[in-house]
């Protein structure tokens, strides 16, 4: 009864989060049971609708990211003394926030049910004088456990994803390195001047004259930086060169040619790995130029950040700028993009960019409150909201700076036309 409390009683912020996470499940069925309805009205090629299905683990990866991303930021399922002495650990917590996503998803599988059911005629008749009979099998019997089955693997996957994310870790691991939060402020403002190193000294001495030297020492320490660049490079070239390959044949759809279709899927598939896995990298990268020549207080405060947020934010970006650069090379391929998917094209646009832009605004809310202990403590201390603002608003161009040219150039180079 407690962990029912906690779901329920949450703010109205963590509600509207969970009520995305539905809508993009109800949009994740319904291109589901589309393509079922695809391969009921044409039985004859179990190629091109096996195809269509293929291209349903876009929008469920993207919304299972999402799932996972609201999860992590629910205040209600965190781990705290009081909630273990009656019996709701972190494990327990674990498994209630799996079964919210669960319960959220299965919201939405059954409304995306009910609203295919609906188009279908089988509920009130067909809508819309019959537009939507040639993609929904309209004059076929609808497989209801075919149809229940399709839906259950968002939810499944979905909840799975949330319960791996927030399993209980050992209590025996050291905390991780860049950890923030009130009790990380406390132990910076405990760290000597020794820790500074040889690049940073002009920064705290011109700091410590304008006074800000506790500033500086409050702030986010840099972390290593993140693992996998080498190998998110290597996928991005080989999603490019297998892309490359693919556009020799030219089709008018994506889904026109099975084959080809595979390739193109599996390309954007290896290009959007290779960006989750670099984006970090290059956030990294960003934090370090904003300390570099000798910067002020709200240069080596928004660099740090940077810096110790590159995985969080990178990965989410690294997801935005694999869309958007997919989204635009399609447009530039393809005269009519609508006809990859025919009506569903719309939902699928829409399921897949809702959910990256949440998910990165997810993921913006989730470093916030991490670093809610050190933003106090440089309250405390005496800090003006103007700085906080102006290094937000620094992070944020530094980022544009970056991630919107390469996401240009990754459309222009996955559009360029075969030369032999």
């Amino acid at each position: 009864m407690l962990a029912l409390r906690l779901t329920r009683a949450a703010r109205p912020a963590v509600q509207l989060r969970r009520l995305l996470v539905a809508a993009a499940s109800a949009g994740t069925g319904f291109l589901l049971l589309g393509s079922l309805g695809y391969a009921m009205d044409h039985p004859r090629t179990p190629g091109a609708a096996a195809l269509r299905l293929a291209w349903c683990v876009v929008p469920i990866a993207a919304t299972v990211y999402l799932a996972r991303a609201v999860a992590r930021t629910d205040p209600g399922t965190r781990p705290r003394p009081g909630l273990s002495a009656v019996g709701l650990g972190p494990g327990r917590l674990m498994a209630v926030s799996a079964l919210t996503t669960l319960l959220s998803c299965t919201l939405g599988s059954l409304v995306a049910l009910m609203f295919f059911l609906h188009l279908r005629g089988d509920l009130t008749g067909m809508p819309f004088d019959g537009k939507g009979a040639q993609f929904l099998a309209a004059d076929r019997p609808f497989p209801v456990p075919a149809a229940l089955t399709l839906l259950a693997l968002l939810p499944v996957a979905a909840s799975s994803a949330v319960a791996l994310s927030l399993r209980p870790r050992d209590p025996r691991r050291p905390a991780e390195k860049g950890r923030s939060g009130a009790s990380f402020g406390a132990r910076r403002l405990a760290v000597t001047r020794q820790a500074r190193t040889p690049e940073e000294e002009p920064a705290e001495v011109a700091a410590e004259e304008a006074g800000w030297s506790d500033v500086l020492t409050v702030a986010p320490p840099p972390r290593e930086a993140p693992a996998g660049f080498p190998w998110g490079v290597a996928a991005l070239a080989a999603g490019l060169a297998v892309q490359a390959y693919a556009n020799r044949t030219a089709p008018a759809s994506v889904l026109a040619l099975p084959v080809e279709g595979a390739a193109v899927l599996g390309a954007w598939l290896l290009t959007a790995l290779g960006l989750v896995l670099a984006a970090p990298g290059l956030t990294y990268l960003c934090g370090r130029l904003l300390q570099s020549a000798q910067p002020g207080a709200l240069r080596l405060l928004a660099g740090r950040v940077l810096m110790s947020e590159a995985t969080r934010i990178g990965r989410p970006l690294g997801v935005v700028c694999a869309v958007t650069s997919a989204a635009l090379a399609t447009t530039a391929m393809y005269d009519q993009p609508a006809a990859a998917f025919g009506p569903l094209s719309t939902v699928a646009t829409l399921v897949v960019g809702g959910c990256t832009l949440a998910t990165l605004l997810t993921a913006a809310v989730e470093a916030r409150q991490s670093r809610a202990g050190t933003t106090a403590a440089l309250l405390r201390l005496g800090a003006p909201a103007t700085m906080l603002r102006g290094s937000a608003a620094l992070r944020a161009a530094a980022l544009i700076t970056l991630f919107v040219p390469l996401t240009l150039l990754i459309a222009y180079l996955s559009a360029l036309p075969p030369t032999g």
